[in-house]
């Protein structure tokens, strides 16, 4: 609740997101959140043996892992935008496809304006991700 409070007191917000974790900052550069996903508990293993040499192999559907992985990624996702709701405007960073992930998502709830920029970014510490948020916001007069 705290950090809902935070975020709703400076609406520029810079984030840092992959799969794993998103790191919310404010437009000054001050840590606001930290999220993480339940991602990393997926073990995709192959099935078991049958008991008989001629009995089928045991292979768990592909698309109930898939539809399992999608709905515990959406749930992070979520989670993450409701942290967001309310900023005027977003810096989204990232490496791979979360950020652009999370870009569409924002698009689908209404949010698509508030995006101020998507940039590819490696992984960084708190301080190099709070340092690029800050340049961002003070060089970048984002309309409210």
């Amino acid at each position: 609740m705290l950090t809902q409070l935070f975020i709703l007191m400076n609406n520029e917000i810079g984030l840092w997101i992959d799969h794993k974790q998103a790191l919310i900052f404010n437009g000054d550069g001050r840590e606001l959140a930290t999220v993480e996903s339940n991602l990393e508990r997926f073990r995709f293993t192959g099935g078991a043996r049958g008991k008989t040499a001629y009995a089928a192999n045991y292979f768990p559907a592909e698309d109930h892992e898939d539809r399992h992985y999608s709905e515990e990624l959406n749930k992070y996702y979520d989670a993450v935008i409701a942290l967001m709701r309310d900023a005027s405007a977003i810096q989204i960073m990232g490496p791979g496809e979360a950020r652009l992930e999370l870009e569409k998502r924002l698009a689908h709830a209404g949010l698509k304006t508030k995006v101020a920029h998507v940039e590819a970014a490696d992984k960084l510490t708190a301080p190099q991700i709070a340092a690029r948020v800050r340049d961002f916001f003070s060089s970048h007069k984002v309309a409210a």
